[in-house]
């Protein structure tokens, strides 16, 4: 797409007229008049890059959103691996696989007992934890409260300096306006004083013939005597 480049010259701090009547008429009025002469066509987006819609999509989300497409139930939870089942009948005097029942029962131990030591863990460390993370938190809190403030210092910034060059430029565009309107009413004397110097020198022209034309007169009646 080919920039044009746009000239903004709006100066919110010193333009007034806002309020007046018609103005806000006249304003939607322009906007409406662009809308109807800009006519997008097909292909106005085409200098974009194509919608890539699985862009933050990971592998199980692509497995959950196959599932529901073709509405099938979510998988429940499988809590086969905390049983404690026998051999199978046909395997009840092997001794394989009552070693791994007892292998089995073995995990199933050692995973109570370190369930067991997270809880004791959580017993006692768990408010301390608690408090550091709540202290990182309120530490973040702080670091994002400054940047905000800064950020705000720098928008106030921003905007002072643009009142200060708006108003300097104000300043100049009035005395640039009464400096014109000055000139103007000055070349306008002048011209008017032009037509004056115009009309007199018009009226000296017309006397001076007239006095010729009697002066050729009267010499035309001395000869003729």
């Amino acid at each position: 797409m080919a920039s044009q480049e746009v000239i903004v010259d709006a100066l919110p701090y010193i333009d007034t007229g806002y309020d007046e009547p018609g103005v806000r008429e006249a304003a939607i009025a322009m906007v409406e008049d662009e809308k109807k002469r800009y006519r997008p066509t097909k292909n106005y987006l085409e200098h974009l890059p194509p919608l890539n819609l699985s862009a933050f999509e990971t592998e199980i989300m692509r497995n959950e959103f196959e599932r529901l497409s073709v509405r099938q139930p979510m998988d429940t939870l499988s809590m086969k691996r905390y049983e404690l089942p026998p051999p199978p009948p046909g395997k009840m005097t092997d001794v394989s696989a009552w070693s791994e029942c007892v292998d089995n029962s073995f995990a199933q131990l050692e995973h109570q007992a370190t369930r067991l030591m997270n809880l004791e863990l959580l017993g006692e460390n768990g408010s301390e934890a608690w408090k550091s993370h709540n202290e990182e938190l309120q530490r973040m809190l702080s670091r994002t409260q400054a940047q905000l403030a800064d950020l705000k210092k720098a928008v106030q910034e921003v905007n002072w300096a643009r009142k200060s060059l708006q108003c300097k430029a104000g300043e100049e565009l009035r005395h640039l306006e009464s400096t014109w309107v000055s000139l103007v009413s000055r070349n306008y004397d002048i011209e008017q004083a032009c037509v004056n110097l115009q009309q007199q020198l018009q009226r000296y022209s017309e006397l001076l013939e007239a006095k010729r034309d009697n002066h050729d007169n009267n010499n035309a009646s001395d000869q003729e005597m």
